[in-house]
């Protein structure tokens, strides 16, 4: 199982990674708001362990961010915080569950796991539409059994809608989703993500519809798609 560790104490992110790790996780550290941001959209995880308090951007706003961004990955705030007040500002801006330090391992093991769980059993593993699929997993796409190479703005988009296969996604939240943080990027620069993943779904089943007034869809081709797309 795949943990990010997002803890600014040097000392205290060591021993909880080395201590995770002797139980059998695979553990990434970052120590900052900013850059563990940079690390979640770039990586997948199972869970992500976050503190509040922390430089760079504080872990309340880090939270809030990912999910605007459609970053579902579950989120176990540690933190030395403990009033009641702290905990349902973590919970409201997105947390999964809460643990005050000091903390004791065999708790905090115990956690990992049902979160872990809770997520797997809501949510298959594998995602397909036509012969594409998507694991959820690992964040890889495949055509039939061999990768789909596509750039992180590619990923990203075709992530959201593979998620809402059948259902509109509006442009806005794509374009949240695919361009966070980058300045000076024109709305209209989600349509060119859109027409270069359509022709990298050309011949797979799975079609990329743009919605006027909505956004876009994708769904598995029918017969009928097919017939129209002869004519």
């Amino acid at each position: 199982m795949k943990i990010l560790v997002v803890e600014d104490d040097l000392d205290l992110s060591r021993a909880l990674s080395r201590a995770l790790e002797k139980r059998g996780f695979a553990v990434t550290s970052c120590f900052d708001g900013l850059k563990a941001f940079q690390t979640i959209r770039r990586d997948t995880h199972d869970v992500i362990l976050l503190d509040l308090c922390l430089p760079g951007e504080d872990g309340l706003h880090l939270l809030q961010r990912m999910r605007n961004a459609g970053i579902g990955t579950p989120v176990l705030i540690l933190t030395a915080r403990s009033s009641i007040g702290d905990r349902v500002a973590g919970l409201n801006a997105g947390g999964d569950d809460y643990l005050s330090k000091p903390f004791d391992l065999d708790e905090l093991e115990a956690r990992i796991n049902a979160l872990a769980r809770r997520v797997r059993g809501h949510e298959d593993i594998r995602v397909a539409c036509g012969s594409l699929r998507f694991e959820r997993d690992s964040g890889a796409f495949y055509i039939g059994g061999a990768p789909l190479v596509l750039t992180p703005r590619e990923r990203a988009m075709l992530q959201a809608l593979m998620l809402k296969q059948g259902h509109a996604v509006t442009k806005e939240r794509l374009f949240r989703i695919v361009f966070v943080d980058e300045e000076q990027i024109r709305f209209e620069a989600i349509e060119l993500v859109a027409h270069r993943l359509r022709k990298k779904l050309t011949g797979t089943g799975a079609t990329l519809m743009t919605l006027r007034g909505l956004g876009y869809l994708l769904h598995e081709e029918t017969a009928a798609d097919a017939d129209g797309k002869e004519k």
